[in-house]
């Protein structure tokens, strides 16, 4: 997996942050809102999110089943945005775009719908996202055509709606910084990117903050600085250690591995990704540590 892989299918991963305030009152009062089902709609798309930023992202889409049966029964607008959300996360992580912008379609027209402007924005930063990340790796949907240029401004458009909310602000800074990645500014990409790091590492998103550190390597790679690449690479996994996270370590090891092969250093890059492959393989990704293995 290179580093480009790695941001296709963490990219979408982390943002959506659900909370369900629940009043207190003392018994033997009745309390005034009942929130069983969002509390228990909310605990799903959590563990959802979770097992994607592990890898699996199949098992996600299974729990989110849950969450969205349980949104859909409580009738809760936002819920129900967030698990469309969060389904076209996951369908773009395997690889399946075309489903994935539909949901998000969905989920920007309800949240237009129901007066939700930030979960609307974030609908649509999520597709500006893709579809940069779709075209580095030089990949397109029928009927699709959009430059950079394009969606650059297609993201200034989308900040101010977001000012509001911290974790959709990241996610803003984040998309716009793959931007000016892609039209070669590495200083401003960094520089969004660290806008965004800032907000995780404030917040203590400690799993946030290692995906951060790892797209400030990737821009670092790219633009030819492979020592400061990896240096952010040790970041990253100093931060995913700190939440055992091993698919994000095996990511972060395996983009060392590639960073020192660019950087003409064979022998740092089998050790890195051997490291790799041990991680995939007690974390149960098999396939994934065959596949190193076999480069080995």
């Amino acid at each position: 997996m290179s580093i480009l892989k790695r941001v296709a299918i963490y990219i979408l991963g982390f943002f959506l942050v659900f909370s369900v305030f629940l009043g207190c009152s003392s018994a033997p009062s009745r309390p005034s809102d009942i929130f069983t089902d969002r509390d228990m709609a909310l605990k799903q798309l959590n563990l959802a999110t979770y097992t994607a930023n592990r890898g699996r992202f199949q098992d996600a889409l299974l729990i989110l089943e849950e969450a969205r049966r349980l949104a859909v029964s409580a009738d809760d607008p936002a819920l129900r945005i967030k698990t469309s959300l969060s389904r076209g996360n996951f369908l773009f992580s395997l690889g399946r775009q075309t489903h994935a912008f539909f949901q998000w379609e969905i989920a920007a027209r309800e949240a237009e719908a129901s007066g939700e402007a930030v979960l609307a924005a974030l609908a649509r930063i999520y597709t500006i996202r893709a579809r940069l990340i779709m075209l580095e790796s030089n990949e397109s949907l029928p009927g699709v055509s959009s430059t950079v240029e394009e969606l650059r401004a297609a993201i200034d458009k989308e900040m101010t709606a977001v000012r509001s909310d911290n974790i959709a602000t990241a996610a803003a800074y984040i998309t716009l910084g793959l931007a000016e990645k892609q039209s070669g500014r590495w200083a401003e990409a960094e520089s969004a990117m660290r806008r965004a790091l800032d907000i995780h590492e404030r917040n203590r998103f400690l799993e946030d903050a290692a995906y951060d550190w790892f797209l400030i390597a990737s821009i670092r790679s790219v633009a030819g600085n492979y020592d400061g690449a990896l240096d952010a690479l040790r970041t990253a996994i100093a931060f995913d250690r700190r939440t055992e996270n091993g698919y994000g370590l095996a990511s972060s090891w395996q983009a060392i591995a590639d960073v020192n092969l660019k950087a003409g250093r064979p022998n740092e890059s089998r050790a890195a990704l051997r490291r790799a492959a041990e991680i995939y393989r007690a974390i149960g990704l098999m396939e994934t540590a065959s596949e190193l293995e076999s480069r080995l």
